[in-house]
């Protein structure tokens, strides 16, 4: 699912970001250009430096894949 960045995504946000992939036992990636990181790992995510109004594309493989997007959207750092 394609989701726009709210607010940068750096240090606090991405901690949260991680912990929220974290509580879900499914394959979680997010892609950016080129880059495409698993959502548990800080240092994957850091190192997309998402602004807001950029684009990216999460991808969930397992059973909680939309009460993940839910709750991502719902953290107020992605809208669809």
């Amino acid at each position: 699912m394609k989701l726009t960045v709210q607010k940068p995504i750096f240090a606090e946000s991405a901690s949260k970001l991680v912990n929220l992939a974290g509580d879900h036992a499914s394959t979680i990636l997010i892609k950016k250009d080129h880059w495409v990181v698993d959502a548990k790992s800080l240092l994957g995510v850091l190192a997309l430096a998402l602004q807001p109004g950029e684009e990216v594309e999460v991808s969930v493989e397992g059973e909680s894949g939309d009460e993940f997007l839910s709750e991502l959207v719902s953290s107020g750092l992605f809208e669809k």
